[in-house]
C-alpha cells in the first residue's frame, strides 16, 4: 500500500513538472515579438525592436503573482550590476495599468516595464508558456534568438548561468 502511494505521488508530481516546462514558440512568434510595442504606465511606448542586437531578459509577471513580485528585486540588482555590460531587462506586466502602476510607486524597477494586459498572456503562451503560468521568462541572445525559457521564479543561479552562457 505504501508504494503504490509513493508511485502516485511520484508520478504526479512528473505530471506536473512535464506540464509546467516551456514548450516551442508558435512559428513566427519571436519574429512577430520584434515587431509589437507596448505602452508604460507614464505613457512612453517601448519599441520591442529597439531591444535588438543585445541580449533581453523578457519577464511576464503580474501584481497579484506573489512568486513575480518576490522575483522582481533580483532581476533589479541583475539589471544595474550587468546593463553596463549590455544585458537588458523587458517586464511585461499581464495585469491591469493601475495596478502595475500603483506597484511601480511602492517598488520602483530600473528597467523598463511594459503593459501587456491580457494580449501579454497569448504572446507568452507563443513564445512557449503553453501552461499560461507565472512568472514566465523568455532570455533572448543577442541575435534575437530564444536562448532559454523560463516557467516560474528566476533565481541568482539563472541569472549567472545567462550572463556566462549566453552567446
Amino acid at each position: 500500500m505504501l508504494g503504490a502511494g509513493a508511485l502516485a505521488a511520484s508520478g504526479g508530481a512528473a505530471l506536473s513538472w512535464w506540464r509546467l516546462q516551456p514548450g516551442t514558440q508558435a512559428p513566427g512568434a519571436v519574429h512577430a515579438l520584434w515587431s509589437q510595442k507596448f505602452e508604460t504606465v507614464s505613457g512612453e511606448v517601448l519599441d520591442m525592436s529597439a531591444f535588438r542586437g543585445k541580449p533581453l531578459l523578457l519577464n511576464f509577471w503580474a501584481t497579484w503573482c506573489p512568486p513575480c513580485v518576490e522575483e522582481l528585486p533580483l532581476i533589479d540588482a541583475f539589471w544595474r550590476e550587468q546593463h553596463a555590460n549590455g544585458f537588458q531587462v523587458l517586464a511585461l506586466a499581464i495585469d491591469q495599468p493601475s495596478a502595475v502602476k500603483r506597484f511601480l510607486a511602492r517598488q520602483p524597477l530600473g528597467f523598463p516595464v511594459g503593459l501587456a494586459g491580457l494580449q501579454g498572456t497569448e504572446l507568452a503562451r507563443s513564445l512557449g508558456n503553453s501552461a499560461g503560468g507565472l512568472p514566465f521568462s523568455v532570455f533572448f541572445k543577442e541575435d534575437g534568438t530564444i536562448w532559454l525559457q523560463k516557467l516560474g521564479q528566476l533565481s541568482s543561479g539563472d541569472l549567472i548561468k545567462w550572463r556566462t552562457q549566453r552567446t
